[in-house]
């Protein structure tokens, strides 16, 4: 029996599964770091309880933790979501010792297809096709170095244990080969405690297409159709939709049948995904198999209406599932796009911050909005920087499409670097439209998806000081309501009444002046509101033709949508900025929040032009800051294991 459940996860997954447990009237239970402590999934937990620490090593990939924070609040079971311990086997092996119930599979089936060599292995047998590759125990350079060139570069390293991108690095050339090893294998150590690693050939334009199965405990198992996931950004998944755009009923078919007969042939049970590439010919191989909930299970239960969630605890409770495959329905079309608090003008970098502002999409038939972050809730650098999903399901693709872009133009986010704009374009795109899709979307469209910001305009200052000034909070005079110089209108006796405000956006600085009256009329202003409509005076492009821009007002900021950017506006003294302007010439400074990994030079040493300085990992992930042009380190100012803010000077470099 379960009437309490613990979900040993956090963010957007955690609110979600949480969400369906109390439906079914179960008692939630939230695990927290010491800075997750009043995250978005602590507070709306029935029970809370602190793990303590602030890095994942520390709090949710601690087994022990888990299992006693589980005891401790009374919960017979634990919901893993995805991420950190989902696909550990040592974590479904102890809450089964512990006599409580892992919402998984079993811990043999975790062995088998958590680990991608082995899967591999076992789908070899099965004959079900694979992509050329080396899978095995050996993980010494030479032994991947000899691997890649019986294979051919460029070549794909994995992480066997884990997903999401994590440990995963494409590989161009031998030269590159071991410094990318290393990079993979620390990530994988860092996200999964387990750093083994596999290569396999790089296939060029292939379609990411994966198949949803789910097993109870009584030799059942079924496949609730495909989901396309190709477009992706540093090998992970951006965009998700169901169907598979063109597939064939008999493709689907085949690919579904292959998909159980592996989950069969473990012993599986609950919910789990077989991935596949698929080419333009229509041969799919075998990738891997994710023993957990999928990040894009919406998609899956818009267009059967199922709720997976409440299948995963009901399976676990020993029930039968409550269909058979003839009966799967597939109805209309959904797509989902997750938003992420990174930096897509700056190679997707994860972005850390206070969510000074966000606003999601209003709800209605076909829109669904999986979050785990509000207004004013702070992006750590400690884990992944997804912030939700915005789902939209339609009768068929258009309608989704359509739909899912409406979802996204009232979404509003302000204070930290997003993807919004970047979905934005994604969705908007043709060759999105025309469902031209594989996992090569993103670079091959580059130019038009990637669209670098530009100096703003005249027009941009001149309404963003108009509006700054009308939203600026009015101050009175208590001794005296009526006098002009409580006013904000400028006044001058014989002039025209004229204000004039410095102002900054992007880096960039402008003093505007403005006739205090001269808008006032044109300015529709709600009193219960902070936020000003208005129409743009530019000439929009097709895709933006149809939107309303707006202007939000958040404390000293005003967020301007400007071009289908939302862009963060603030005044500011200018004696006070050169005062505090003053840095290091030729500094490298860190483009993140994080640690410092590895430090690989000195003071005094020669580099040339391209080489790797410094690692930094920010959630989860490893960056390489490497120089820009050739020259000497003049000095250091981070070591190994410093944790350093975006901007903090990490070496200085004097030019050859």
């Amino acid at each position: 029996m379960i009437t309490t459940l613990l979900v040993a996860n956090r963010g957007e997954i955690a609110c979600r599964v949480m969400r369906t447990a109390r439906a079914m009237g179960l008692t939630t239970v939230a695990v927290h770091s010491a800075i997750d402590r009043d995250a978005r999934h602590s507070r709306e937990a029935d029970i809370r309880i602190d793990l303590g620490g602030a890095k994942p090593a520390e709090s949710y990939l601690r087994i022990d933790k888990l299992i006693a924070a589980a005891k401790a609040s009374g919960a017979q079971a634990i919901h893993p979501g995805y991420g950190f311990l989902s696909e550990n086997a040592e974590f479904a092996r102890a809450i089964e010792d512990a006599g409580l119930i892992f919402l998984g599979p079993p811990a043999s089936a975790i062995d088998a297809m958590g680990s991608k060599s082995a899967a591999k292995a076992l789908m070899e047998t099965a004959g079900v096709p694979l992509v050329p590759g080396y899978h095995g125990e050996a993980q010494d350079v030479e032994t991947f170095r000899a691997a890649a060139q019986r294979i051919g570069y460029p070549v794909l390293l994995k992480a066997t244990a884990g997903g999401g991108g994590k440990g995963m690095k494409v590989v161009e050339r031998e030269a590159e080969l071991a410094e990318a090893l290393q990079s993979a294998q620390r990530e994988a150590q860092s996200s999964f405690g387990d750093s083994r690693m596999l290569v396999e050939k790089y296939v060029l334009k292939p379609r990411h297409v994966e198949i949803q199965v789910f097993a109870d405990q009584h030799g059942n198992c079924l496949y609730l159709n495909e989901r396309d996931c190709s477009i992706q950004r540093r090998h992970q998944k951006v965009v998700e939709e169901a169907p598979a755009p063109g597939l064939s009923p008999e493709l689907r078919r085949a690919m579904g049948e292959a998909a159980v007969k592996a989950a069969q042939a473990i012993g599986y049970v609950g919910a789990g995904t077989v991935e596949f590439l698929l080419d333009a010919r229509g041969e799919f191989f075998f990738m891997e198999m994710n023993t957990r909930l999928q990040v894009e299970h919406p998609v899956t239960e818009s267009i059967t209406g199922l709720d997976l969630v409440a299948w995963q605890i009901r399976v676990a409770r020993g029930e039968p599932l409550p269909i058979t495959q003839q009966q799967v329905p597939l109805n209309g079309h959904a797509i989902e796009v997750r938003l992420y608090a990174e930096d897509p003008d700056n190679d997707f970098l994860p972005a850390t911050g206070t969510l000074d502002l966000y606003r999601e999409s209003a709800s209605g038939p076909g829109r669904r909005v999986d979050s785990g972050v509000a207004e004013g809730d702070v992006v750590s650098p400690f884990y992944d920087p997804m912030l939700g999903k915005l789902i939209a399901w339609g009768e068929n693709r258009e309608e989704a499409r359509l739909r899912l872009l409406s979802m996204l133009d009232e979404t509003y986010i302000g204070g930290v670097r997003t993807n919004l704009a970047f979905l934005r374009r994604v969705v908007g795109h043709p060759a999105f439209a025309a469902a031209e899709l594989d996992t090569g979307f993103i670079p091959r469209h580059e130019a038009e998806l990637m669209r670098k910001p530009g100096e703003l305009a005249d027009e941009f200052w001149q309404l963003a000081g108009e509006l700054f000034v009308q939203s600026e909070p009015a101050k009175v005079r208590e001794d005296d309501l009526h006098s002009p110089w409580a006013k904000r209108d400028g006044l001058r006796f014989g002039m025209p009444a004229r204000i004039g405000v410095h102002l900054q956006c992007n880096g960039e600085s402008r003093l505007v002046h403005i006739n205090a009256d001269a808008r006032r009329s044109e300015l529709a202003r709600e009193s219960t509101s902070s936020e000003t409509a208005f129409a743009s005076k530019l000439a929009p492009t097709k895709a933006e033709a149809l939107r309303r821009p707006k202007a939000i007002r958040q404390g000293q900021t005003l967020y301007l949508e400007w071009n289908g950017e939302l862009q963060a506006v603030t005044a500011f003294d200018p004696i006070a900025e050169a005062e505090a302007n003053h840095q290091h010439h030729g500094g490298l400074t860190a483009p993140m929040n994080g640690s410092i990994v590895r430090v690989l030079v000195e003071a005094g040493q020669s580099v040339e032009a391209g080489a790797t300085l410094v690692v930094l990992e920010a959630m989860k992930m490893e960056h390489s800051i490497r120089s820009q042009q050739a020259g000497v380190v003049k000095s250091l100012f981070c070591a190994e294991g410093d944790m350093v803010n975006e901007g903090t000077v990490l070496l200085e470099m004097e030019e050859a």
